[in-house]
C-alpha cells in the first residue's frame, strides 16, 4: 500500500517480514468500547491478502474471531488455498503473543474496472435501496469515550431506529444511516469491511444497549466499488435464541448501485 495521509491507510500498514508473513499494529482509532472493531480487523487481514494476491480486488472476505484482539503489534500469516482463471483464494491468522486471534479467508478477483459495464442484462435487483430520510434529518453518533471509531466515521442514523438513545424503542430489530469517513477518504474494499461493522448492532433498536454482542463470524461480499463518498446502510436482526443472533446488511452507495453485503454472527446477553 502506498503512503498516505488518511489515517485508515495508516492503521493498515504493514510490514512484511519474510515470504506470506507481515508485522502490524492494531490501532485504538477504530475501536468499539475499547475493542478494535471487528471491520477493520478484517481490514487488516484483506490488506495483507491482497497485498499478495495475483487478482488485485477482494470479493469475498470472512473471518472467524477466535479470541479478543488487542490494540499494538500483531503477526499475520498468509497462505495461498487456490487459484484459478478467475479467482485467487488466501487464508490469513492474526496473531499476537503467540495465540491466534482470528483466521480469516479472502477471495479476490480481477479488477471491477476491468468489467465491461455496457451490458447489463444479468443485473437483476430484487431489492431496493434502504429508504432513508435526509442526512440533515438523521443523528450522528458522537464520540463516545473508547467509542473512537465515531470520532473517524460519521454515522448518522435514520430517526425511526435512533430512539434507543433516548429509550423510546420500536418493534424491529433495523439500524439504517448514513455512513462516510470524517476526513472524507473514499470507500476502497478495505474500508468497506469496516463500514459494514461500524454501526451499533441493529438489536439497539429493538432491545435497548444491550451489554454484550461480540462477533463470532463475519463475512462481507463487495459487488462494487462506490462512486459516492457517502453510503447508504441498512442492517436487520430477524432472530436470537440460545444467545445467539445474525445481522444481515446492506451497502448502497448514493447512485443506488448495490456495493456489498454482509452477514455476521454474534453471541447475545441483554444483561
Amino acid at each position: 500500500m502506498m503512503e498516505s495521509n488518511y489515517l485508515f491507510d495508516q492503521d493498515l500498514a504493514l510490514t512484511e517480514d519474510q515470504a506470506n508473513s507481515f508485522q502490524t499494529t492494531v490501532s485504538n482509532n477504530w475501536s468499539i468500547n475499547g475493542n478494535p472493531n471487528g471491520g477493520y480487523l478484517l481490514a487488516i487481514l484483506a490488506n495483507a491478502m491482497q497485498q499478495k494476491s495475483s487478482k488485485k480486488d477482494a470479493i469475498i472476505c470472512t473471518a472467524s474471531y477466535l479470541s479478543k484482539t488487542l490494540p499494538g503489534p500483531a503477526s499475520l500469516v498468509l497462505e495461498n488455498i487456490g487459484r484459478s482463471n478467475h479467482f485467487d483464494r488466501w487464508d490469513a491468522r492474526l496473531v499476537q503473543d503467540g495465540i491466534e486471534k482470528i483466521r480469516a479467508m479472502g477471495t479476490f478477483s480481477d479488477p471491477f474496472s476491468s468489467i465491461d459495464t455496457t451490458n447489463h442484462t444479468d443485473k437483476r435487483y430484487e431489492k431496493s435501496p434502504p429508504d432513508l430520510a435526509p442526512k440533515e434529518d438523521c443523528m450522528q453518533i458522537p464520540p463516545m469515550g473508547n467509542y473512537t471509531v465515531y470520532e473517524n466515521m460519521e454515522v448518522r442514523l435514520d430517526p425511526r431506529c435512533a430512539g434507543w438513545f433516548n429509550g423510546s424503542l420500536i418493534d424491529i430489530s433495523e439500524h439504517k444511516g448514513w455512513i462516510r469517513f470524517q476526513d472524507n477518504r473514499l470507500f476502497d474494499a478495505p474500508a468497506l469491511l469496516l463500514a459494514a461493522d461500524a454501526f451499533p448492532p441493529p438489536v439497539f433498536s429493538s432491545q435497548g444497549m444491550v451489554a454484550w454482542v461480540p462477533t463470532i463470524e463475519f463475512s462481507v461480499n463487495i459487488r462494487n466499488i462506490p462512486a459516492t463518498p457517502w453510503l447508504k446502510c441498512i442492517f436487520r436482526t430477524h432472530f436470537i435464541n440460545n444467545g445467539i443472533l445474525e445481522e444481515n446488511g446492506e451497502l448502497w452507495d448514493e447512485n443506488d448501485e448495490l456495493i456489498a453485503v454482509s452477514r455476521q454472527i454474534a453471541q447475545f446477553r441483554k444483561k
